[in-house]
């Protein structure tokens, strides 16, 4: 039984092809692996599922939303 060029050439592209999708499926695979663990990690420590209310009112305070009083009188508040 002989292959014709034809049918040769039709072969070696479709191989090209389910080739070039494996790698892209391979390329996208990792490419989501990176970013779910860059979401998961900042800075090489986990963020937390939930921000913790000190943790809210620290940012708040940074940001000038809350005077120094405010600030302390809501801590004193919330660790009691």
């Amino acid at each position: 039984m002989e292959v014709s060029g034809m049918q040769m050439g039709g072969m070696m592209l479709s191989m090209a092809i389910w080739g070039l999708l494996g790698l892209a499926l391979l390329i996208l695979a990792i490419v989501v692996t990176v970013r779910l663990v860059q979401r998961t990690t900042i800075g090489g420590r986990s963020t937390p599922a939930i921000d913790l209310p000190v943790e809210i009112l620290r940012r708040r305070y940074a940001a000038g939303e809350l005077d120094e009083d405010d600030y302390l009188r809501r801590r004193a508040g919330l660790q009691e």
